[in-house]
């Protein structure tokens, strides 16, 4: 069995016998294998995010509920604080109350509207973080029955169910984009059977005088393999540049975000590694499909 690398290795040891790099395939291939290698890498950029973020979500507190406490025009808002503190206490499963303070309120709207941003004249809920004991059956909706029934004015946020919802829909974009990536790997494919088809099409006299002297079909598949692995890593080394080049300006601009919703281009060594790893792929795809390719077709030559 022939590997990869003794497939590069022999092609490269191969002397150019059909003049592939004047054929019209030539030009316009490279071209092709950019733009895939290109929408790969963003592609594959956009699944480690979601990756990451999907992490984030799930390692997120999901034993705590919070309690959003309205303000109520002509009620004292210390004396509903006491009240609901009273009520939770006497409440089975709560293990813990914590009142956010309104410095912390405002700190978390800020972080999605900016910095000085919010009116001094909005109404701001007061929240109350709880901690459930496990396994106490304890939930936002049983929660919220019970304080509603003594307090007006009063919800409460399961941030597990949210959470939750969050890190399926993350998933689902995570598949879908690994899907994409799938896609341009089939499409990057089906274009180097096309035009290694047409390559043998028009370079058939040729060919067949090759056979007439002795030369062997693993020998004239060398010369489309070769020629596919050339086109393939020249191609994708553009299309990194410019896919790298846009990360960067998106990251850049992240940067300058000061909100969650920013996306987190992966930083990690090994990420950008992948990332980097994806034209030696494409071209290693290109040659091994160049390949089989011309031999099941110089099979069918007499």
């Amino acid at each position: 069995m022939i590997w990869p690398e003794e497939w590069a290795d022999m092609a490269r040891r191969t002397s150019a016998v059909l003049p592939l790099g004047r054929d019209a395939p030539s030009r316009f291939l490279p071209w092709v294998f950019a733009l895939m290698v290109y929408l790969a890498v963003l592609a594959l950029t956009g699944v480690l995010i979601l990756h990451s973020a999907v992490e984030r979500w799930q390692r997120g507190e999901v034993g705590t509920l919070t309690v959003q406490l309205m303000p109520v025009e002509g009620e004292s808002e210390a004396a509903r604080l006491a009240l609901v503190q009273n009520l939770l206490g006497e409440i089975e499963g709560v293990l813990d109350i914590r009142v956010v303070s309104q410095s912390e309120s405002l700190d978390l709207i800020e972080r999605w509207l900016g910095a000085g941003n919010v009116p001094n004249d909005l109404p701001l809920p007061r929240l109350i973080d709880i901690d459930v004991a496990p396994g106490s059956g304890l939930t936002a909706d049983s929660l919220a029955l019970n304080l509603k029934a003594s307090l007006p004015g009063v919800s409460v946020d399961d941030a597990k169910e949210w959470l939750d919802r969050l890190a399926d829909f993350g998933r689902s974009l995570e598949l879908l984009a690994l899907a994409v990536v799938v896609l341009i790997g089939l499409a990057a494919v089906a274009t180097v059977i096309f035009t290694t088809r047409m390559g043998i099409s028009i370079h058939r006299n040729v060919i067949e005088l090759l056979h007439l002297i002795g030369a062997r079909d693993g020998y004239v598949a060398a010369q489309f393999q070769r020629q596919a692995m050339m086109l393939g890593l020249r191609g994708g080394v553009l299309g990194i540049v410019f896919a790298l080049a846009t990360l960067y300006g998106l990251r850049h601009v992240a940067s300058r975000l000061d909100t969650p919703l920013a996306p987190d281009i992966p930083v990690a060594h090994w990420a950008w590694a992948l990332l980097a790893a994806v034209p030696v792929v494409t071209s290693l795809i290109a040659m091994i499909t160049a390949r089989i390719t011309a031999l099941r077709e110089l099979a069918k030559m007499p």
